[in-house]
């Protein structure tokens, strides 16, 4: 695949088909759990894992798995995936996880991982599939963490606020406090917040691509050169 494929792929991840902004999938978890950053970050690594492996899985064995089995085996694919994912992370952060609680088995349900699955690695080779595992990935992972960033901010008047939780004791330090004597505006730390900021995020996407389609049709050179018209009906 050539280089401007893979490029088109990563626009595609990253905005034009974002998983969160475009196709509206996976609003659950990352409406319930992006109250900060930690949070956000640490489910958006989860789902960037099991996206990655699903759609790898699914590319090596797309020849050899019959329609009529397809979809349960895709879905054994992601759900092993995703234990995996979670063993990984009780071993590896334990209190993030306890925060995270059901969400991070219900990253099985996710429909964005299996749409991609379904509708781009059974139907492409490894690399283009992988390509396109992490740019969704990293797609739903920025949009979990700018929501989370913004919650936190407005919400508690903090930045990377927990990360130790993530990252040890060497992100103990990492908290900003940007507020001092911050009261905490709960609206936007509860779901309904979260509902209004992505809505926001969603308005503000959709502008910038009027904007640019604009600016590119203004932009566009005005073809030279005779045009024929045909005329029906009687001129008087």
């Amino acid at each position: 695949m050539a280089d401007h494929q893979y490029g088109k792929i990563a626009h595609e991840g990253l905005w034009k088909n974002n998983p969160a902004l475009v196709q509206l999938l996976g609003l659950c978890p990352l409406l319930a759990v992006s109250g900060s950053v930690v949070n956000a970050l640490g489910l958006g690594i989860a789902t960037l894992v099991v996206l990655i492996g699903s759609n790898v899985s699914v590319s090596l064995i797309r020849n050899y798995v019959d329609d009529a089995v397809r979809l349960p085996a895709f879905v054994m694919i992601i759900a092993s995936f995703t234990t995996a994912a979670e063993l990984l992370m009780q071993a590896l952060t334990y209190e993030l996880y306890q925060i995270l609680g059901i969400f991070i088995p219900l990253i099985v349900t996710n429909c964005a991982i299996l749409g991609r699955a379904d509708g781009f690695a059974r139907k492409n080779p490894l690399l283009p599939s992988l390509m396109d595992g992490i740019m969704m990935g990293l797609g739903f992972t920025l949009v979990l963490v700018l929501l989370g960033a913004v919650r936190e901010i407005i919400g508690q008047g903090t930045l990377f606020a927990g990360m130790d939780l993530l990252f040890g004791p060497v992100a103990a330090n990492w908290q900003i406090t940007l507020f001092d004597d911050y009261v905490n505006f709960l609206f936007a730390v509860l779901p309904p917040g979260a509902f209004v900021a992505l809505g926001l995020m969603i308005a503000l996407k959709n502008a910038i691509d009027t904007y640019i389609e604009n600016h590119q049709a203004k932009a566009s050179p005005v073809v030279a050169g005779s045009k024929r018209v045909r005329v029906t009906g009687h001129i008087s």
